[in-house]
């Protein structure tokens, strides 16, 4: 959410007379803002241009393939078209009414587990204390995740919403060595889950399965340990920062996951905080 929120401040930073300027100026200050971007193309409509100098516009388009918001994390689709805008050029801040766009993206299998294996994703999974057991904290030990894997399935699980997909993952926890475990056990873990979008803003995880070491994880156990899993990735805990998210499409075919949302910026909305 970040990441779009820094893409539509940087169109806006750059409004300006002349919409072919505009165009490229907004480009370049999208290219800055990002690790890398293979392609991409700006359009800014306003009619008449002048009303840019206003800080208002008909509509803005963005299209990027082969997106690096950070370095080793690649989208492989990113399009963006707004709602009329209308802001103060001298402050963004000043919303003069919400910011509404369309959103599409695509991420590729391959993409995916580039960005799992990737320095800033390693770097946040790194040091993960694990409880299966749910022991004292003296009892929790370290890991480090150790090549993570996604598969994206065929079909809908049974009963299955509209919004939804199947999704197969793999992971080594290997413990960090210690004084009394120089070498360090190894945790393999492998599972299987139906995903869905509730009300377009929480995810829900359908039947999820488990295999530790290749022995099949109870489900109430399961539960437990994802239980919390969909408040905290639901959409409506970007509210309070002015945001209004939800998603309109999910699906999950071949090797893709397109994802298609709506988002609105609402007045008093902080361009700072992000």
């Amino acid at each position: 959410m970040e990441f779009l929120t820094v893409l539509l401040a940087a169109v806006l930073g750059v409004l300006s007379p002349v919409s072919l300027i505009a165009d490229r100026l907004a480009a370049n200050a999208i290219r800055q803002q990002v690790d890398h971007v293979e392609d991409l193309a700006v359009r800014i409509d306003s009619t008449p241009n002048y009303r840019l100098l206003q800080g208002r516009a008909d509509r803005v388009r963005i299209a990027g393939r082969g997106v690096f918001p950070i370095a080793g994390v690649r989208i492989d689709t990113l399009e963006i078209e707004t709602d009329p805008i209308a802001v103060n050029i001298q402050d963004l801040n000043d919303l003069k009414q919400p910011i509404q766009a369309g959103v599409r993206l695509v991420l590729t299998k391959e993409d995916l587990n580039r960005a799992l294996r990737s320095a800033p994703v390693t770097s946040a999974l790194r040091d993960l204390s694990l409880n299966f057991l749910g022991g004292t904290t003296q009892q929790l030990q370290q890991y480090d995740f150790v090549d993570p894997q996604v598969q994206f399935l065929p079909g809908d699980p049974p009963g299955a919403a509209a919004r939804s997909g199947r999704i197969q993952f793999q992971v080594s926890l290997v413990e960090q060595p210690g004084t009394n475990n120089p070498q360090g056990d190894r945790i393999e873990i492998a599972g299987e889950t139906g995903v869905e979008i509730l009300a377009g803003k929480q995810l829900n995880l359908i039947t999820p399965q488990i295999r530790i070491n290749d022995e099949a994880v109870p489900a109430e156990l399961v539960g437990l340990l994802l239980g919390g899993l969909s408040q905290q990735l639901d959409l409506d805990n970007f509210q309070d920062s002015g945001i209004l998210a939800r998603i309109l499409n999910f699906q999950i075919q071949d090797d893709r996951l397109a994802i298609a949302a709506f988002i609105q910026l609402q007045p008093g909305f902080d361009f700072a905080q992000e």
